[in-house]
């Protein structure tokens, strides 16, 4: 097995994008990532923005959130870097980051739920991983991780 994207020269693992929704999936996310040993990492946290409505969580909330889950891939990860979104798009801000940071490739963990959850919500993991500009990663499933 190799970590180099052949249509484009580069290695996969050279500079991963890892979303991260909370402190306990950013854990469970970085841990499942770290057998791969990726040459860096940057964790994002996109704050979703209400888009005419009231934002789903007060700025300040959503902040402390985003810092709690940088600090736990921090655990596994101590030089991960780290970046905030804030846009109503959350695929589209993981593909905008993706872009900004030159990631490599972005590399998740589905967050699994019904088909009714996953239909409502537009499942973002099909939208992830059938519109991005970079290779995506998806990162076994572990429950026992977090």
């Amino acid at each position: 097995m190799t970590s180099h994207d052949e249509t484009h020269g580069r290695n996969l693992l050279g500079h991963v994008l890892l979303p991260v929704a909370n402190e306990e999936d950013a854990l469970a996310t970085a841990r499942a990532l770290e057998p791969y040993d990726p040459a860096r990492v940057t964790a994002l946290h996109v704050v979703e923005k209400g888009g005419g409505v009231p934002d789903k969580t007060p700025v300040e909330q959503s902040e402390e959130l985003a810092a709690e889950s940088y600090a736990a891939v921090r655990t596994v990860f101590p030089d991960a870097d780290e970046r905030t979104a804030y846009a109503r798009d959350v695929v589209e801000a993981i593909f905008d980051a993706a872009e900004e940071v030159d990631a490599s490739a972005v590399a998740y963990r589905s967050r699994g739920g019904n088909r009714l959850v996953r239909f409502l919500s537009g499942d973002l993991s099909t939208k992830l991983v059938t519109n991005a500009p970079v290779p995506v990663i998806a990162l076994p499933q572990d429950d026992s991780a977090a």
